[in-house]
């Protein structure tokens, strides 16, 4: 009789296989629990800059182009307006003071001229008139004040005598009233005669004192038009170099109309445009260098123009101790403006890196390793060559500061 066999389950076999399974999931679950799952990129170490982090020196600037400009430039503009004569010079050349530069007409000025020339004729003729007339009027005075003397002391005498005579009763009263009344009326004549001129005499001082201050009045108004009319030579009023004239002959110039410029060229200074973000920390004294010829040449901001034009402000700065010798007009010169002092600072040299991360975290190399993981830092202060490192990052630590472009998101790279 057959009898049924029973299948071992526990079997070697198959004990192997459920050992190796459990081995396997446990395995997977400490991966997955306690295991390394960030993600990871192989790099070629020739292709990626590393930088060494350092505590050293650190100063904020920023690099900006300026232009050499003359030190004292004087502008040339139109007193007076009128039609070009004559260019006696020509720009470029280097010119003295006084030196006779361009010669305008002007019809209007000339005819205003004459016709000042005549008022003021017109008024001394008529103090010359008003003098006569006082003069005149003077000596008739005298020869009234003679007739009449000559007349009182007349009927004065006779006066005398028939008081005498009336009181001897050898005239009538009436006699004696009539000899007194004249010589009384011959006295008073003569008394207002004489404050009749005394009143003419003022009157005429003061038309005089009139006329003289109107005749001074406009000799000066002459000599202002006759200076308008000298100014239509234009001169040099200092000496230097013509760097500019604008004017051909036969031309019309306004009054005011800018004609030119003379550049002094005593020594230079160097005109700085500004980006107008960097505006309210730009101020006076602030200093700047820059290399020209293999030297160093130091720089000072001595005047701000805060008008923005197109994003930008200009700056003028002067050669603290010298300048460079072969330096021209219009040459352009890279400058590093500082905007802050000196400071002991934590420094990452400035690279491609910080258009991907903004500055937030970067890769750290471990060199034991030869990865490179991700972490976070805070930078503060930037200039062209370094940022100040505020937290993240230690003296002595390697960063890749190359172009994060090609990386991803991943956590690690792994130097190949």
């Amino acid at each position: 009789m057959d009898r049924k066999i029973e299948k071992k389950k526990w079997t070697v076999k198959n004990i192997a296989i459920y050992s190796l399974s459990t081995l396997f999931a446990i395995f997977v679950i400490y991966t997955i629990l306690f295991g390394d799952n960030s993600s990871k990129l192989n790099v070629e170490s020739e292709k990626i800059t590393i930088s060494t982090v350092a505590k050293d020196q650190f100063q904020e600037f920023i690099p900006v182009t300026g232009t050499a400009v003359p030190i004292k430039t004087v502008y040339l503009d139109a007193i007076e307006g009128g039609r070009v004569e004559e260019k006696v010079v020509e720009e470029g050349t280097f010119i003295k003071e006084g030196d006779v530069l361009l010669r305008f007409s002007n019809t209007n000025l000339y005819l205003d001229v004459m016709f000042r020339e005549a008022q003021v004729f017109e008024q001394i003729n008529n103090l010359r008139n008003t003098r006569l007339a006082m003069e005149n009027s003077r000596l008739q005075l005298q020869g009234q004040l003679i007739e009449f003397n000559y007349q009182i002391k007349q009927q004065k005498r006779s006066y005398k005598r028939a008081k005498d005579l009336v009181e001897k009763e050898l005239i009538s009263p009436e006699e004696y009233e009539q000899i007194r009344d004249e010589y009384q009326y011959l006295v008073q004549r003569k008394n207002l005669t004489v404050e009749s001129h005394k009143q003419d005499s003022i009157f005429r001082n003061v038309q005089i004192k009139q006329l003289e201050e109107s005749v001074e009045r406009m000799n000066a108004n002459l000599e202002v038009v006759k200076q308008k009319l000298a100014s239509l030579e234009i001169k040099a009023p200092t000496s230097g170099h013509l760097t500019s004239l604008n004017a051909e002959i036969g031309e019309s110039k306004s009054a005011g109309e800018r004609l030119g410029q003379i550049d002094i060229l005593d020594g230079f200074k160097v005109r700085v445009g500004v980006d107008e973000h960097y505006i309210a920390r730009i101020n006076k004294g602030q200093s700047g260098e820059f290399d020209f010829a293999g030297k160093n040449y130091k720089l000072v901001i001595k005047k701000i123009y805060p008008e923005v034009v197109n994003g930008r402000f200009e700056v003028d700065m002067e050669f603290v101790d010298s300048e460079p010798e072969n330096i021209r007009r219009g040459q352009t010169l890279h400058i590093r403006l500082a905007l802050g002092d000196l400071s002991e600072a934590v420094l990452l040299a400035r690279g491609g890196f910080y258009q991907k991360t903004g500055g937030q975290w970067v890769y750290v190399l471990d060199e034991s390793s030869g990865m490179a993981s991700k972490r976070s830092i805070k930078l503060g202060r930037m200039n062209p060559q370094y940022f100040e490192v505020l937290s993240g990052l230690e003296p002595g630590e390697k960063v890749i500061t190359s172009s994060y472009d090609n990386f991803g998101d991943n956590d690690k790279l792994v130097l190949k």
